[in-house]
């Protein structure tokens, strides 16, 4: 495997200067713009909605990553669909009707995505995964950047990495919490092949365009 996406959290970035960071991003070369959108009903912490999404959109030229981490996801697919979304991801714990629900974003002509929690076993994607464009492994909590990554997910990467090979599924394995120069070899190592980073890349002391070349060349010297 020698491809891999960079997906800067668009949620770490100043949102006065939003344009501006998408663009810098794009310089700097990411791959996609991840957009964490939380409602404070499936997990604590309230972020952004559809509107925001549009705003990217406008100003973004890379596909905008959408992460529903969000209650009743189905009634909201089309409006973010509309809003620009190129990718988007759903919770297996959210959803009761998974194969629907990806049929659904597909529909919308978006890339169809599923995810779980860290305590969710890797078993419960099983149904869904011969469907999908992209599965997305957490390796923190859902709910608040700046967590400290959890190392046991890399056992996690690693089974699903087999599962997708085993389907002989061309799906990306994305990965997102606690994504730094350190964790982003490990996971890349268990055969994620897409990541998700705020922190690393937003707040690094030399600007984020430095911070995009310090997380992709962690990987190519590697």
């Amino acid at each position: 495997m020698n491809k891999f996406l960079l997906a800067p959290s668009i949620i770490a970035s100043d949102f006065t200067r939003l344009a501006s960071e998408i663009t810098a991003c794009e310089t700097a070369g990411a791959d996609w713009i991840h957009v964490d959108v939380m409602d404070g009903h499936f997990v604590p912490t309230i972020t952004v909605g559809p509107l925001f999404v549009e705003a990217c959109k406008r100003a973004a030229k890379l596909p905008l990553d959408v992460h529903l981490m969000i209650s009743n996801p189905d009634q909201y697919l089309e409006v973010f669909a509309k809003a620009g979304a190129g990718n988007i991801t759903v919770h297996v714990e959210t959803c009761p009707n998974l194969i629907k629900t990806i049929e659904k974003i597909k529909s919308l002509g978006c890339k169809a995505g599923i995810t779980l929690n860290p305590l969710t076993p890797a078993s419960a994607l099983d149904e869904a995964l011969p469907l999908v464009d992209l599965v997305l492994v957490m390796s923190v909590t859902p709910g608040y950047s700046g967590q400290a990554f959890m190392p046991e997910m890399i056992e996690k990467v690693e089974e699903i990495r087999n599962k997708l090979n085993a389907l002989r599924s061309p799906a990306w394995l994305e990965v997102d919490g606690g994504m730094t120069i350190e964790t982003i070899p490990l996971m890349y190592n268990a055969g994620a092949n897409v990541f998700v980073a705020g922190n690393a890349a937003f707040k690094h002391p030399q600007g984020v365009g430095q911070g995009i070349k310090a997380l992709r060349e962690c990987i190519t010297d590697y």
